[in-house]
């Protein structure tokens, strides 16, 4: 009995029962929780990252800045990337933010970003925003921009192409030119 009590006394001690790794993980997730359903922290993903709060704190600093994204339907949504960044990485936070939002609302739903990136680009002041490796700052983009999701057919100097040009590489495919044996039968 004096061991049995000896051993309790030392799981105690050691901390094993409250301070164990579970219990503290469990703890943190707890504070962590309420600490973004705070108000003041509304702007704070529900999963944050350490990306994500490096910065939220550049942006406090005055280091990162605030560019509100409008939709084609004419809804806006905010999202936080750093005074040096560039339009890659404006597309970035615009695919983190867009998942984010469709999870929360949907559950798991896979978009193709190559589809839409594809088809669709950023305008700022009616120039598009083309070249990933150009910083926004080159076209005027500042803290609280705006900036337009619009339509975007590729150019011969993206070295893309178009949608006609793949609808015609698929035009010359027809029967009659594929088997001109039919053709005299």
């Amino acid at each position: 009995m004096e061991a049995k009590a000896k051993s309790e006394e030392g799981e105690v001690g050691l901390g094993l029962g409250y301070n164990s790794g579970s219990v503290k993980k469990a703890r943190l997730q707890s504070t962590l929780a309420a600490l973004l359903e705070d108000p003041v922290l509304s702007d704070v993903p529900k999963k944050p990252t350490l990306a994500d709060v490096d910065t939220l704190i550049s942006l406090e600093l005055g280091s990162a800045m605030k560019i509100s994204i409008v939709k084609m339907d004419g809804t806006a949504f905010d999202v936080a990337v750093l005074n040096t960044a560039t339009v890659k990485d404006l597309k970035l936070a615009i695919n983190k933010k867009i998942n984010e939002m469709e999870q929360s609302k949907m559950g798991h739903r896979q978009i193709s970003w190559r589809h839409v990136w594809a088809n669709v680009c950023l305008a700022h002041h009616n120039e598009k925003l083309i070249d990933e490796r150009a910083a926004l700052q080159d076209f005027g983009i500042r803290n609280n921009s705006q900036v337009h999701f619009v339509h975007c057919v590729a150019s011969r100097e993206t070295r893309k192409h178009s949608r006609r040009r793949k609808h015609r590489f698929f035009h010359g495919l027809s029967k009659r030119s594929s088997y001109p044996t039919d053709a005299k039968s």
